[in-house]
């Protein structure tokens, strides 16, 4: 009869190879100690999107990531993406998209396929990859408990021609206007992971698409997060070198914006992170989720990967 290890109990667990390398385990468990005590019992909001959410390995390691957040004490809340589903749906149906700096002008037929690919397939997707991880966690979307009251998001354009301001109409692209986040306490006090599909009800029961990334600062905000973290297909906020900045302050962001060295797709994101700190958040990083276990490394070690925003 064969001798089994602790490790034959339990699934997708590595068998341990010698006495070295179950010690190294230990150390790094040790380790970890200080900062298990420094969030147990707080509430961290992830926006999980990009390359993080298509690629099977990293996506099998955030679920496993938020599990154990969850196990030890902490209390996630996930906010997910979808711009590829949707496209590739868009795409099956033979519906052709139209972006605006970014954003997708979405009409009603659109955001019917929306509100389906993202509250539907994706949103479950991403509660089986928890629950899969032995993690219990419920899908949601932001229509739920009215948990994401939005409104229009309007957007102006200068002709430059005639100077004059012109209003550009996106549809049903919706902005948070108010959270309500008794939902959210409801299923974090029956122990349960909130994953929310990024889809708003506005004040005539009409369906809004919202930005991941927005929707995933207004709720850290709302619910006075200890972190939000925002898993991007970027290191951080990277200075004129290229050299990733570890910390910067609301102050000092607000500077790199307006001289130029934060520009493009990185201004939006840093603008998140300001706006989730000024309504309650305590600070929000910017991570990169290409690496395996961001959130991990960024919560429990020293050598966070990311660049935190602080006010």
């Amino acid at each position: 009869m064969t001798s089994k290890t602790h490790s034959d109990k339990l699934p997708d667990v590595p068998p341990v190879v010698n006495a070295e390398e179950a010690q190294a385990q230990a150390a790094i468990l040790s380790s970890a100690l200080p900062f298990l005590r420094r969030y147990a019992g707080d509430t961290i909001v992830v926006k999980y999107g990009g390359h993080a959410m298509g690629e099977g390995k990293l996506a099998h390691a955030f679920g496993y990531d938020i599990a154990l957040l969850k196990l030890v004490g902490i209390n996630p809340i996930v906010v997910h993406g979808g711009g590829p589903q949707i496209s590739a749906m868009l795409d099956r149906l033979k519906i052709r998209s139209e972006f605006i700096d970014g954003l997708r002008v979405t009409d009603q037929s659109m955001v019917d396929v929306i509100e389906m690919v993202l509250s539907g397939s994706v949103n479950k997707q991403v509660a089986e990859l928890i629950n899969r991880a032995g993690a219990l966690a419920v899908g949601i979307s932001g229509k739920d408990g009215g948990l994401l009251q939005a409104r229009r998001l309007t957007r102006t354009k200068r002709d430059p021609d005639s100077e004059i301001e012109k209003v550009i109409d996106l549809g049903f692209v919706g902005q948070p206007e108010k959270i309500d986040p008794r939902v959210l306490y409801a299923l974090l006090g029956a122990g349960l992971i909130p994953v929310i599909a990024p889809v708003g009800v506005g004040p005539d029961g009409e369906t809004y698409n919202i930005n991941a990334d927005t929707a995933a600062g207004a709720i850290a905000g709302a619910v006075h997060a200890s972190r939000l973290l925002m898993l991007t297909d970027v290191p951080g906020v990277l200075d004129e070198n290229g050299k990733l900045i570890e910390e910067l302050s609301a102050e000092e962001a607000l500077r790199r914006i307006a001289d130029g060295s934060i520009s493009g797709g990185m201004i939006p994101k840093v603008e998140t992170c300001l706006e989730a700190v000024r309504q309650g958040a305590k600070a929000a990083v910017i991570l990169d989720g290409r690496v395996p276990h961001s959130c991990l490394l960024e919560l429990f070690t020293r050598a966070g990967p990311g660049t935190l925003i602080k006010a």
